[in-house]
């Protein structure tokens, strides 16, 4: 698409300065800097008015139903296009007078000018990550997409959804040739991480229509129970089948048998290496994701160190939970007491499941009712709780959030994984729904979403620490108001934030000190509770995402930083619901801006 045809014409006045120079802001009237934040304002939503054109799944997750039967483009040309549409709008933004703009648009700038020049900086690391892993690989979430958010309410919507199943096919061939060009630059994941995504790109073609089998694939399964609302004759029914099957057969099931065989002998030439030490330039590819994932100039050292220094803290208020319990022993007698005593656990049964479901719903709900202490703004869409697909149970990770659909037509969803039930213990359920739920990501992302006041790419816009700091700040804030009134529960929140401050250990561990898998796992199991599963499975997730899981603790940190500087500052004048506003109502922030940020709404309270 032709970037000029975003350009408006009135975006050639007051904003650009011929020399590139800035004006003093003193030279623009209030009405000049209106005019001019509003030309950029729609330079900032023809842009993303793109972003959208060019991402079909973008559409679907918005609730709408363009291009309903397409998938994004995944070949590797992607990346050269986007890197020429990034060059051009950074071009753009470098002619703009900030002096010019109202303060708000002043800050949509920088975060514009940020997010396209972090592009632009990054295209030389376009193939430093793995397509297909065991978290968040192409393989599952392209199903998990169809399930979750290709919604069929009609006819045409279900032939959307067959064309997406042969579409599949082009898809996989993108991805493989994607995969190869890796190899070539010396990327490959650990022999460990195709043992996951084999079994579970296998799952996708079990079943029928693949197998003379009694039980439906996961896709088949998909469709037909979707297609069985529609108030259509079973003639059609029946038709709409039979399109599906053969959809299946014909694209999807050799989509993922050559997926697999490439994967299976890609497989024969990995190594056991864990860390991205061993990529080309890794180490200063790893000092890159940090600031990126972190949104500070903190080293690799530094957050280690930050790490062995909180789970040092964490351990004595643990001590603490001991005494007042009445266990005799040591912290580590109580951690073994914890994982294995039959009462913090549900049973490993649909009983057992469906009865840890309810329990998070609760949970949810009683801190509805709490809310309005410390919140003046609340989101309107509403939040679900759901159990983890049996089809990506065995790779995803313990709990995670779905944002809503901007139009109201999908709640948010909080999905817990019930796969191994002696990784879910009922003492962390409440630090879960908190951090997952509310006040944690539902709040934060779906406020975001609904903000009338913000360009649209703002809505969307996820700097990790911020949005898992938050996400961690508020497992901590319901203790302020009188929750985890069970001292378990309440080890269960330090065991969560134990849990956060190990990472920080162990993702530095492994991409920057050459730990290897196994002495990862090793150190989660001698300092938390946590089951062997659930530390097997985040070692295995430092590996593949690496740098995302510090971005928790130092997010939560800073949060707690900046209020309890500001309660300093303001003492009786501090309202927590004020400044929940003020973390919340201007979207995903880096921490730098958020800081200032704060630090404006303390001066002007003082004023």
């Amino acid at each position: 698409m032709n970037f000029k045809k975003y350009i408006f014409p009135a975006f050639l006045g007051l904003m650009i300065v011929s020399c590139g120079e800035n004006k003093n802001e003193g030279a623009y009237s209030d009405a000049d800097k209106e005019t001019a934040s509003e030309e950029l304002n729609q330079f900032f939503a023809s842009e993303y008015q793109k972003e959208i054109e060019e991402s079909p799944e973008i559409q679907t997750r918005r609730g709408m139903k363009t291009n309903y039967g397409k998938w994004d483009d995944y070949s590797n040309l992607k990346y050269s296009e986007d890197l020429e549409q990034a060059k051009k709008r950074l071009d753009y933004l470098d002619k703009v007078d900030t002096a010019a703009l109202d303060e708000d648009t002043k800050l949509s700038y920088a975060l514009y000018r940020r997010q396209v020049k972090n592009e632009i900086d990054d295209y030389k690391y376009r193939f430093y990550s793995y397509p297909i892993e065991q978290m968040h690989g192409l393989h599952a979430e392209l199903p998990a997409f169809l399930i979750n958010m290709h919604r069929i309410d009609s006819v045409p919507d279900a032939r959307a959804y067959i064309k997406r199943l042969v579409g599949l096919e082009k898809v996989m061939d993108d991805i493989i040739e994607q995969l190869q060009i890796r190899e070539q630059n010396g990327i490959i994941p650990p022999k460990f991480v195709f043992d996951r995504t084999l079994d579970a790109s296998r799952n996708l073609i079990k079943g029928k229509p693949f197998t003379n089998s009694a039980e439906s694939s996961t896709l088949m399964q998909d469709f037909t129970s979707k297609i069985e609302k529609l108030d259509i004759s079973e003639e059609e029914r029946t038709a709409l089948i039979g399109e599906a099957e053969t959809a299946l057969v014909d694209h999807v099931q050799p989509a993922y048998e050559k997926l697999i065989e490439f994967q299976e002998n890609q497989q024969q030439r990995a190594t056991e290496e864990a860390g991205v030490w061993k990529f080309p330039k890794g180490e200063e590819f790893y000092n890159n994701a940090l600031q990126r994932v972190t949104t500070t100039n903190l080293t690799a050292g530094e957050i280690h160190e930050i790490g062995l220094n909180e789970v040092a803290r964490i351990h004595g208020e643990m001590e603490k939970i001991m005494e007042e319990v009445g266990f005799e022993g040591s912290l580590e007698d109580f951690f073994e007491f914890m994982k294995n005593d039959k009462q913090f656990y549900y049973e490993n049964t649909e009983e057992g499941k469906a009865a840890y479901l309810k329990k998070a719903k609760d949970i949810i709900n009683n801190m509805k009712d709490m809310l309005p202490e410390l919140f003046n703004t609340q989101p309107e869409a509403d939040i679900v709780v759901k159990a983890v697909e049996p089809f990506r149970e065995k790779s995803a990770g313990k709990a995670f959030y779905q944002q809503p659909a901007i139009d109201g037509s999908r709640p948010g969803t909080y999905y817990a994984n019930l796969y191994d039930m002696a990784a879910m213990p009922k003492y962390e359920m409440e630090a879960l729904a908190y951090h997952e739920g509310i006040p944690g990501h539902h709040m934060q992302i779906a406020i975001a979403q609904e903000l009338d006041s913000i360009p649209e790419f703002r809505k969307f816009s996820f700097f990790t620490a911020y949005v898992e700091g938050w996400g961690l700040y508020s497992e901590y804030i319901p203790k302020e108001i009188g929750f985890y009134e069970d001292p378990y529960s309440d080890f269960g929140r330090l065991a969560m934030e134990l849990w956060r401050s190990c990472r920080l250990v162990v993702d530095t561990g492994i991409h920057a000190k050459k730990w290897t898998r196994q002495e990862g796992i090793d150190y989660y199991k001698e300092n938390t509770p946590a089951a062997e599963s659930a530390c097997v499975k985040m070692v295995e997730r430092h590996i593949v995402m690496p740098g995302q899981a510090t971005a928790y603790k130092i997010g939560m940190n800073k949060i707690l930083d900046l209020r309890e500087k500001a309660k300093e500052q303001l003492g009786e004048q501090f309202d927590i619901r004020e400044f929940h506003d003020v973390v919340l109502t201007d979207g995903a922030l880096p921490l730098t801006i958020l800081e200032s940020k704060v630090d404006s709404w303390v001066n002007s309270k003082k004023e």
